[in-house]
Formats: C-alpha cells, structure tokens, sequence
C-alpha cells in the first residue's frame, strides 16, 4: 500500500498547479486505496470472484441473446426489419461476445492477484467442462421429451386406428342392419314369406 500511496503523491505532485478537480480525484484514490489495504484479502479476492462472476454472467446472457437469434434464423422471417439489418445485428452480438471474451481473459491473466494464480487457464478448463456436462444434460433432457413424444404419438395413432376399425366395424353392422331390414319390408320377401309359410 505504502509503495501505491507513495507513486500516487508523486504523480499528483507532478501536475503544476492542479485543479480543484485534480485535487479531488487525487483524494478520493487516495481513500479508495487506503479502503482496498484495510480490507481482508479474503474479501479482495471475494470482491475479484464477484466482479469476474458479474461480467461472465453479462457474457453469458450476451451469447444466449446471440443463440436465439441464431435460433430465429432457421424459422421464416415475418418482421418488418430486414435480413441484413438481422444479420448486422448478429454480427456486432459476435463482436460484443470476442470482445468480452478478450476483456475478460486480459483480466484473469493480466489484472489477478498473483495469489489466484493462473485463473483463465482453470476457467476455461471448468467452462469447458460445463459446457460440455450442459450438452450432456440437454441431450438427455431431448431424448427423453422425444420418448414422451412419440410415446404420445403412437398412443394417438393407436386411438385413431381403434376408433377407425370401431366406425368400419359398426358402418358394417349398420348396413347389414339396413340390408336384412330392407330385404323385411319388400315386397319379394313378403311374397316369398307367404309361399315358405304355407
């Protein structure tokens, strides 16, 4: 802290006459470093963890935005922007996402206390293992929502295939039915009735 405090007087006693506006951005680092040196290190490398954590988590809802938009891509278009606009619109989300990406391992690398040791290189490992274990888990959590799908599919096509050999079933009855009545009420039965029965 001595040696942070001791570089900031000398570049504030550089300025030749400083403005008040200097002064006061000069006093304010002045107390947010001497805050940063009474606080625990825990709770600086907690404070690093939660701003990494914040950025990241701004990284991911960025990329989530940029895979649905590429999800949307696949499906007919019926907007009134147009599809260049569209794809200008993914092509500075991908820049966004490089960019965060570069910012963000710049700091694990670059900006971490050296107590955290080599930060980007386990956080791309751990990410790259939970990307990996999140694919696993959709994949499974796809296959089963096609098992109940076509669970459901046959079930209906076993209902359609029932109810069309009910309706044959009782179309045939119905017309036998309709047949034997017929053939009673003519008058070639009648006739040939009376000519049996006697």
């Amino acid at each position: 802290m001595g040696d942070v405090l001791k570089d900031l007087k000398e570049q504030y006693h550089k300025l030749v006459d400083p403005s008040p506006e200097q002064t006061r951005q000069y006093n304010e680092e002045v107390k947010r470093v001497q805050t940063v040196a009474k606080t625990h290190p825990i709770d600086a490398l907690n404070n690093i963890w939660d701003y990494l954590g914040t950025f990241i988590d701004e990284y991911d809802r960025l990329a989530k935005a940029f895979i649905e938009e590429e999800a949307n891509a696949k499906k007919l278009y019926k907007g009134d922007e147009s599809l260049a606009r569209r794809a200008l619109r993914r092509i500075q989300i991908r820049t966004q996402l490089d960019a965060m990406l570069a910012e963000v391992r710049e700091m694990m690398v670059y900006q971490t206390p050296p107590e955290l040791g080599d930060v980007w290189t386990r956080f791309e490992k751990m990410w790259q293992q939970i990307v990996q274990e999140q694919n696993e888990a959709l994949a499974d959590e796809m296959r089963k929502t096609q098992t109940v799908l076509w669970r459901r599919r046959r079930a209906i096509n076993q209902l359609k295939a029932l109810a069309t050999w009910i309706g044959a079933v009782l179309f045939v009855v119905g017309w036998m039915w309709g047949v034997i009545f017929l053939i009673r009420t003519s008058h070639t039965y009648r006739g040939l009735s009376w000519y049996v029965w006697q």
